[in-house]
């Protein structure tokens, strides 16, 4: 129950945080959402850091690291949310973001998870 409970703070706190910067970065004019793309870059850098910390020596505890990676992280990041975005590019017609949007979201997400690692070695 306590593992949950972790998950669950965790969660809600990335939730919110995601929520925010989406609301002052996603641009409503260009339909560009910048917001998703920063929290999924961040987050992808924060559970490399996390998840790099947990290996190395055991620096993190289990319950940090369901609050902080499988919490925080899930809640932050947004794979629906991007998936969603695509899907309006698509809709729309405008390949162009859709191809920068999601292979800039794939390298960059990629690239800050292995920096991530490489910063707690």
């Amino acid at each position: 129950m306590k593992q949950l409970l972790l998950v669950f703070l965790g969660g809600g706190i990335g939730s919110a945080l995601r929520y925010i910067i989406g609301k002052y970065l996603n641009n409503t004019q260009t339909g560009i959402p910048y917001g998703t793309f920063a929290a999924n870059i961040l987050g992808s850098l924060l559970i490399g850091i996390i998840l790099g910390l947990a290996a190395k020596n055991n620096s993190l505890s289990q319950s940090q690291t369901l609050l902080l990676a499988t919490g925080f992280c899930g809640g932050f990041t947004t794979f629906s949310t991007f998936a969603y975005e695509n899907h309006v590019f698509l809709k729309s017609g405008d390949f162009t973001s859709f191809a920068v949007y999601t292979i800039g979201s794939f390298i960059m997400g990629f690239i800050a998870v292995f920096l991530g690692m490489f910063l707690v070695k």
